[in-house]
């Protein structure tokens, strides 16, 4: 029982993540089945309704492997950097509630900002920029920068 606890602890977001994927292929495949119902159906305007709801289920597909693709990358660049000895330490103050204290965070982030700006090319520093920011609060240029670590990694910029 133990270990079954240790791993649900260990593996609670993949495991989140897993509930919402399957929550959300049962909404893409009733969406999916709507719009086909409504295309078969004699009224020429539920035939066009269920040209527009045939979008839902592509669309919401489309950025549903984007999103698990994304987690993925970012989770590979994690356990390389980390095996590197190469993440930056969570080692900021926090408020009571468990909050990075802004000010800190922004100090910390200037580091790693004339990092990545001394190293443009390497997506070791774009990672741990993107975890700057995403201690700074600052959630979509974490993303953002993220996004650029995959990229470079992606395209070969492999180097130490």
């Amino acid at each position: 029982m133990a270990n079954v606890l240790t791993a649900f602890k260990a593996n609670r977001t993949k495991i989140w993540v897993g509930a919402v994927t399957l929550l959300l292929v049962f909404y893409l495949v009733v969406s999916f089945q709507r719009a086909v119902l409504l295309m078969t159906d004699a009224n020429p305007v539920a035939q066009a309704l269920g040209v527009a709801y045939l979008l839902l289920p592509v669309i919401g597909a489309w950025a549903l492997v984007r999103e698990l693709l994304f987690g993925a990358r970012t989770e590979k660049l994690a356990k390389i950097l980390e095996a590197e000895g190469g993440l930056p330490e969570d080692n900021l103050p926090r408020t009571p509630a468990g909050r990075i204290i802004r000010e800190a965070a922004d100090l910390e982030f200037e580091k790693y900002r004339a990092e990545t700006e001394a190293a443009p090319e390497d997506w070791r520093s774009w990672f741990r920029l993107s975890c700057a920011y995403d201690a700074a609060g600052d959630r979509k240029r974490a993303r953002a920068s993220m996004r650029d670590a995959v990229r470079l990694y992606r395209t070969g910029s492999r180097q130490a």
